[in-house]
């Protein structure tokens, strides 16, 4: 080594800045073999198909949202393109308006909607008189009641059937003439009841007969009988939970009821000790309370006369009375959240669009392209080769500057003789490590 200089220093790096360490595996470069590259950066180079992240595929869809839009400058060369930026603008409006629309409609059909409809009740009877000895047929006269009913004006398609309106059908006889036991006919609704289109009542008798018939209607969702007390109070008779509940709320909030301070908890007044039995309770405990004084809706009676008159073969009596039937509405909404027929189409019209922006942005580039080309060729050829050799130089993943390496000058200036001395020393350092690790002994 020349006097004055020191010694090199291993693991230091030497070179021009931005270059590889001397020593060190030296970069790919255009035209290096295959069998020549270093297995891990061939291993890095080497494309592999992974499995986008979910995070990249929400992205793709957030920009795909923002792909129907079309560039300012786009929109610049060619004017006739704001029409479509209103109707992409109308667009946008109208999808927030069937949004909330059917946020609307999946509120509505969480709540009951029903309406109310005549649904007309038809009793009759018929008699049959007693053969005589040697005839055919029955030796003892029977009559046989029905009840039938259908609903008036019903624009809908399926028929309801008649049992289907009803918890519970009682028919009272006439005790006296058919004992304490055999009086009354009952007819309950239990999970494995078959819906039927009417009822009918068959029994021995020759004489006119008096019942009473009990209609206890289904109500969906119940309906319960308040206290009478508690009736006049909320001016509500007969009504849901959820209406009473809400009935309660609005006369405690109309008479002020609710305590200032502490907020859970009302302040009876003078109806509501007698009713409640309390001086203050809590919001908490009105379900409680008002559970014993909630009772069974009122059945609906019909008194009739079973006529066995002979002349009179079949006399019909008609009642009418109000029931609560689905809002033919309801099945609609239901029908058009569940419709995918239209989202179907406007998918693929969206798909289209899509393709036709980005067709646009395609030729836009082109022709950007061919601007710069056609405004100024030099510059262009010259800007566009630094391109490419920056891009290659990604690609292959080159460390330094291959063009001045290339060239002589690039290995005369101060730093090589340093260098090359650094690298003899390091390839000295290493083969005396060897030989240690041969030889198991330790060179001084």
């Amino acid at each position: 080594m020349p006097p004055g200089s020191r010694m090199p220093m291993a693991g230091l790096q030497v070179g021009p800045p931005g270059a590889p360490p001397y020593g060190a595996a030296s970069p790919m470069r255009p035209g290096l073999p295959q069998s020549m590259m270093d297995p891990f950066r061939k291993r890095l180079l080497t494309p592999q198909a992974q499995p986008p992240l979910p995070a990249q595929r929400r992205g793709v869809k957030r920009r795909k949202m923002a792909d129907k839009v079309l560039p300012q400058r786009i929109r610049e060369l060619v004017p006739e393109s704001q029409a479509y930026m209103d109707l992409l603008a109308f667009e946008r409006k109208l999808d927030q308006t069937i949004a909330r629309k059917r946020m609307e409609i999946q509120e509505a059909i969480k709540k009951p909607l029903t309406q109310k409809r005549k649904l007309r009740i038809y009793i009759s009877n018929t008699f049959t008189p007693a053969k005589e000895e040697g005839e055919g047929g029955e030796r003892v006269a029977s009559w046989e009641l029905r009840v039938e009913g259908k609903l008036l004006e019903d624009p809908s398609k399926q028929k309801r059937k008649f049992s289907s309106f009803f918890k519970s059908l009682v028919i009272e006889l006439d005790k006296e003439l058919y004992g304490p036991d055999n009086h009354l006919v009952e007819w309950h609704r239990l999970p494995t009841t078959q819906e039927t289109d009417g009822f009918q009542v068959k029994r021995p008798g020759d004489v006119n007969v008096k019942c009473t018939l009990l209609l206890m209607l289904d109500h969906q969702p119940p309906q319960y009988k308040l206290d009478p007390r508690l009736a006049r109070l909320l001016g509500v008779h007969t009504q849901t939970r959820a209406s009473i509940m809400q009935a309660l709320w609005l006369y405690i909030k109309h008479n002020k009821l609710q305590d200032s301070h502490e907020k859970e908890y009302i302040n009876c007044n003078r109806y509501f000790r007698q009713i409640f039995n309390c001086v203050r309770m809590r919001f908490s405990e009105i379900p409680m309370k008002l559970a014993g004084l909630l009772q069974h809706p009122d059945p609906i009676i019909i008194n009739h006369t079973i006529s066995v008159d002979p002349n009179d073969q079949k006399k019909t009596a008609c009642y009418d009375i109000d029931v609560e039937v689905d809002d033919p509405l309801k099945a609609q909404m239901s029908n058009f959240l569940a419709s995918t027929t239209n989202q179907q189409e406007i998918a693929s019209l969206d798909a289209k669009i899509h393709e036709t922006i980005e067709s646009i942005n395609q030729l836009k580039t082109q022709r950007d392209f061919m601007l710069s080309f056609s405004n100024n060729p030099q510059d262009f050829i010259q800007e566009w080769i630094k391109s490419q050799r920056r891009d290659l130089k990604i690609i292959t993943d080159v460390i330094g500057n291959p063009e001045e390496e290339r060239r002589a000058e690039f290995y005369q200036q101060p730093w090589a003789q340093e260098a090359v001395g650094r690298h003899i020393f390091a390839k000295v350092q290493q083969r005396r490590q060897e030989l240690e690790q041969v030889l198991g002994i330790r060179l001084t």
